[in-house]
């Protein structure tokens, strides 16, 4: 038997790029090494049900936290993406097919780990003709047909180029509709090259338009180099969009050979966005270095319908 050892690297536009220097993390910013019983629980239900993580994928710093209390954020439609980010650490290259299991191995992954909430999140798939949304549309009637009383949120790609992707997701009654802008417009052709900014408000915007019920939500990274009063433009512009919630986390780079960390911000600067975006009107806000877009996800969903329901008693 002959084993084939796959050389090809994985981010292959990134090869070339010179090695960024590395700054020293703050206390602020460690975490843990994950190793419970109930991590490799939620570790060993995942790979039974071939599924991708984007904590694994992503390098996500809170995944011993999520992953002891069995809170796993599902990747549908491979592990391969279409784009090639400057900050990501999912593999970039041509995906492989479709798997026509994967939504009902989702399902059956939610129900074993007893999910009350659960994240669907995906690659971005421009090679497909709508962007891989009839497929987020099946794991959510997968997960609805399996375990109706627990509620979703999606996070997904912009779709950009995919007239009526949107439609079909947002059809499909997600209980959150996540996009996230990720950095400020300024930061696009480094950060995020194949997105466009307005683009991506305006497809949270259509939510609203689509179902004004629906939960909206986008998060940013901060310490990319962006000013403070970008960011406050930022969440000007997404409260235009009449979005619920905003998530800042500090960004982290997974390699030398991707954008570097230019600054870490304070837990009091995170404070004082925090505080500012309330103002502005959001829902809920969720600030700090160690935020990411699904870190506390049924926490703050709870959160986030009691303030609704406050706001409209």
């Amino acid at each position: 038997m002959v084993t084939l050892i796959d050389t090809r690297p994985r981010h292959p536009e990134k090869v070339n790029r010179p090695e960024a220097e590395v700054l020293r993390k703050p206390d602020w910013i460690r975490v843990k090494a994950p190793g419970s019983a109930v991590y490799r629980e939620t570790q060993q239900i995942v790979r039974e049900n071939n599924l991708v993580t984007v904590c694994e994928e992503a390098g996500c710093p809170n995944i011993g936290e999520c992953w002891s209390k069995k809170h796993a954020t599902m990747m549908i439609m491979g592990e391969i993406c279409t784009r090639a980010c400057a900050f990501c650490n999912v593999r970039t290259g041509l995906p492989t097919a479709l798997d026509p299991n994967e939504p009902e191995n989702v399902a059956t992954a939610v129900e074993k780990l007893g999910l009350e909430h659960v994240v669907i999140t995906s690659v971005d798939r421009d090679d497909l003709p709508d962007g891989g949304a009839e497929h987020f549309a099946q794991v959510i009637r997968a997960i609805r047909a399996r375990t109706p009383k627990t509620t979703i949120e999606i996070l997904t790609p912009d779709f950009l180029r995919k007239p009526g992707a949107l439609e079909t997701v947002v059809a499909a009654k997600p209980d959150v509709f996540n996009h996230n802008l990720e950095t400020v417009p300024s930061k696009y052709l480094k950060v995020r090259p194949g997105a466009r900014y307005f683009h991506s408000i305006r497809l949270l915007q259509r939510v609203k338009e689509l179902d004004p019920t629906m939960f909206t939500k986008s998060g940013i990274m901060v310490g990319l180099g962006e000013e403070r009063n970008e960011v406050l433009q930022l969440m000007d512009d997404l409260r235009t969009a009449d979005v619920d919630f905003l998530t800042i986390g500090q960004y982290l780079a997974p390699t030398r050979k991707h954008h570097p960390v230019i600054k870490f911000v304070t837990p009091d600067e995170f404070k004082s966005y925090a505080t500012i975006a309330t103002t502005k009107g959001f829902a809920l806000v969720s600030s700090s270095p160690l935020t990411r877009s699904s870190h506390h996800a049924g926490e703050d969903f709870a959160r986030l319908r009691a303030a609704r329901l406050a706001k409209h008693a």
